[in-house]
């Protein structure tokens, strides 16, 4: 596959059908590290929400979890 002058690719019909995109979506393209990543937009994301999905996988201690339930007896 190659881009044309204006940075354009096409993504190949069978990827289109076997993700679900169709003519007319939204998409964005998310870098993560060395690689891009073509994903539906998602218009109702929040900066937040989007700055977690980048973040997303990239955790580098182990996380903790909490029982509030049991903090408030």
């Amino acid at each position: 596959m190659k881009s044309n002058s204006k940075g354009q690719v096409t993504i190949p019909a069978e990827l289109r059908r076997c993700h679900g995109f169709i003519e007319g979506d939204e998409v964005e393209v998310v870098a993560d590290d060395v690689t891009l990543r073509i994903v539906h937009a998602r218009p109702e994301a929040t900066r937040g929400e989007r700055i977690i999905e980048r973040m997303r996988g990239h955790a580098t201690s182990s996380a903790r979890t909490i029982d509030l339930a049991s903090q408030q007896r």
